[in-house]
């Protein structure tokens, strides 16, 4: 056989001309689609637009109360790990760990919880909030946060130093369209993003890879002195120049009646998109066209209440309608939308969707008045029961990133018990 070298010498003059002249051709053509592929606008989701992820797709996180209660904690933590679930989400309180300029710090509580996630192999995001009195400011202007974002910044830039390379991100702030969630105050974009500018700032100085996630937006229509719709508020999170302080986005994604795969805009919905689990899709159209869609997004307070009480205890003592009920499910319902909520994740949002976590594992404080109480996976205190949307999450396939992990079956155990506790 001749050698490549003598195949070419071979080879008639007109056939090489012709061949390279193909070669050249196609390589033209290759190029120019290219270039029309980089030219396309891109897909209201923008998935194309993802090029390096902050967090797995999915990351599967579950909202705890790991704080004041040892007992709880360890419980608590083992619940997580026996969901299959890699995330806890837990809120570092502000005033919790400084509460009085006079006295040193609180971080017995700080070190607890980390410790024992660290431990467990659980990865934690805090979220951050609750001012102490204080850094609370007194005065009314709109367009200033409600407290000293400058204590503010301090207080995360010593969290994140402490506790570097072992609190995986920090959710700064929670719901801040609501005026309840903003210390009463009118909700106001901008000055939120102030708040988050401190913030992010001190911890990419604490802790350079640490995840930053802004507050998770109530989904709501309502535009009034108290509430402002959470999309006309991501949208003047933009204009405020809130995407140079944030990795991920946060966004609250409560089902409402409905199941998870109803479209946004099912006409069920007059319009109220924000009624429905897809509403996400609306909001991460919203950071795509806003330049941002190479930015994953995160679920930060998702499921289904089973708030069906007629009646609730109003602060006054007095029994008023149940304003949840609206929008309440059966427990068997709430398993199934909540599972059926990450599997249309996972078929639709990859990669651009990362943590996604579900309330609750139930604070051992709270009773049937809290509303939390009814979202919760579990019944609050020791005597546990657990819910049927606990036992639906740890038996259901999933996935991670482009990894699959099937469904528990009979007869197969995949909890791993933890190795004995090294001595101090």
């Amino acid at each position: 056989m001749p050698s490549r070298l003598a195949q070419r010498t071979l080879m008639p003059k007109r056939t090489r001309n012709r061949l390279l002249l193909s070669a050249l051709a196609l390589s033209l053509f290759a190029a120019a689609l290219i270039g029309f592929t980089a030219l396309r606008p891109p897909s209201p989701l923008g998935a194309e637009l993802i090029r390096h992820k902050k967090l797995p797709s999915i990351a599967y996180g579950v909202h705890t109360a790991l704080w004041w209660n040892d007992t709880a904690r360890a419980r608590d933590l083992e619940f997580v790990r026996l969901m299959r679930f890699q995330y806890a989400k837990q809120i570092f309180g502000w005033k919790d760990i400084r509460p009085d300029l006079s006295l040193p710090d609180s971080w017995t509580h700080a070190d607890e919880v980390v410790a024992e996630a660290n431990y467990r192999g659980v990865k934690l995001i805090a979220r951050l909030g609750k001012p102490p009195d204080w850094a609370i400011r007194l005065d009314r202007n709109p367009y200033e946060p409600p407290f000293d974002e400058v204590a503010f910044g301090q207080f995360c830039g010593d969290l994140a130093a402490r506790y570097k390379g072992r609190i995986v991100g920090y959710q700064v702030w929670n719901e801040p369209n609501l005026d309840r969630e903003w210390l009463n105050k009118t909700p106001n974009a901008a000055a939120y993003v102030k708040a988050l500018a401190a913030c992010a700032n001190a911890i990419r100085s604490a802790d350079p890879n640490a995840i930053i996630i802004t507050a998770g937006l109530a989904p709501t229509g309502s535009l009034s002195p108290q509430v402002i719709p959470d999309t006309l508020y991501l949208q003047q999170m933009y204009e405020a120049g809130a995407g140079r302080y944030y990795d991920v986005l946060g966004l609250n994604a409560p089902g409402y009646a409905l199941p998870p795969e109803t479209a946004p805009d099912d006409p069920r919905l007059d319009g109220h998109s924000w009624q429905v689990f897809r509403h996400v899709e609306v909001m991460r159209a919203l950071q795509v066209a806003n330049g941002e869609g190479h930015k994953q997004v995160a679920i930060l307070e998702m499921g289904w209440t089973t708030d069906q009480r007629d009646t609730i205890t109003a602060p006054d003592g007095s029994q008023q309608p149940n304003p949840y009920r609206w929008h309440a499910v059966s427990e068997e319902q709430q398993a199934e939308y909540i599972v059926a909520a990450y599997e249309y994740a996972a078929q639709h949002w990859r990669p651009w969707i990362s943590l996604m976590v579900v309330l609750y594992l139930a604070d051992p404080e709270w009773t049937p008045d809290n509303e939390e109480y009814w979202w919760a996976l579990n019944d609050a205190g020791f005597e546990t029961r657990m819910r049927p949307a606990f036992f639906a999450l740890a038996n259901a396939p999933r996935y991670s990133d482009d990894t699959y992990l099937p469904p528990i079956l009979d007869g197969i155990n995949p909890y791993t018990p933890m190795p004995p506790r090294p001595k101090p």
